[in-house]
């Protein structure tokens, strides 16, 4: 797992999405402004209290959860995996 010490959760704010050093900007934004075609430097100009590594950061946190497998804690709806030879 990457360093990700900028990415935070707090189940009181922002419904307890990641957020970035605890601002009430989700993770979710910046990668969805980056997906949107906007470069850092556009983000950082609308989103001043930003830096670069929050975003960076950011990105790293969603290439991380993107790779995760998650597993139903429902037993009676299992899900094959095929592990590739």
């Amino acid at each position: 797992m990457p360093k990700l010490d900028r990415i935070t959760f707090e189940p009181g704010k922002m419904g307890g999405k990641p957020c970035i050093r605890g601002m009430r900007v989700t993770v979710g934004t910046v990668v969805g402004l980056v997906a949107a075609g906007h470069s850092i430097a556009d983000i950082l100009d609308e989103y001043p209290y930003l830096e670069h590594e929050d975003v960076m950061q950011s990105l790293a946190y969603a290439a991380w959860r993107a790779e995760e497998i998650e597993f139903p804690l429902d037993d009676r709806a299992p899900i094959k995996h095929e592990i590739p030879a």
